[in-house]
């Protein structure tokens, strides 16, 4: 018998949801994985503008799926084991939090469980240009182990569609939990 892996997904009111959504879709596919979903209601704006999607569609996709208030869910305690969390897409208000260790809402506490525990934290932040404080804070996550990820596209890749530059940002952030997704993106081999 398998073991179930559980991985958290934090989705923010930042652009990008495409992100969390297609990270969804994959862990769908895996066996042995579990996916704990939490979303901001902003997310849930930005959802529905980008993509058309509604709560429901979404929530169909997550195994199991939080309320972004209820700080007292499993996934608020250390003792409660996931592989870790990804914030697909990120804003920079919930990468403050962070930084800061502001457990505002459960995203925010997730991600804080997930530091404290010495588990990995993915952070995809949706923001351009960057400030000082933006800069500071991801320099803050990263100094407490967490990864910063900017879904920036690789270009050698030449990838033709957004969806193949989505699928590349997603393989790559998910194989850093050891998630095999086959075709979701060709890693670099030299010319």
């Amino acid at each position: 018998m398998t073991k179930i892996k559980r991985l958290v997904i934090g989705m923010t009111g930042a652009t990008g949801a495409v992100y969390g959504v297609r990270m969804l879709q994959v862990l769908k596919e895996q066996a042995d994985w579990e996916t704990h979903l939490v979303i901001s209601s902003a997310g849930l704006i930005n959802l529905k503008h980008e993509l058309d999607m509604s709560r429901k569609m979404l929530y169909e996709l997550a195994d199991v799926t939080h309320d972004v208030n209820d700080v007292a869910a499993t996934i608020a305690s250390g003792g409660f084991k996931t592989e870790g969390m990804i914030i697909a897409p990120c804003s920079m208000k919930t990468l403050a939090a962070v930084a800061h260790g502001f457990g505002d809402n459960l995203i925010s506490r997730a991600a804080d469980v997930v530091l404290k525990e010495r588990r990995r934290l993915v952070i995809m932040p949706r923001e351009t240009p960057l400030n000082l404080a933006h800069i500071r804070n991801m320099g803050s996550v990263t100094e407490m182990g967490g990864i910063i990820y900017p879904p920036m596209p690789a270009f050698y890749n030449k990838a033709n569609s957004i969806e193949a530059m989505v699928n590349d940002g997603v393989g790559r952030v998910l194989a850093m939990f050891g998630v095999e997704a086959e075709g979701l993106y060709k890693p670099w081999e030299g010319l």
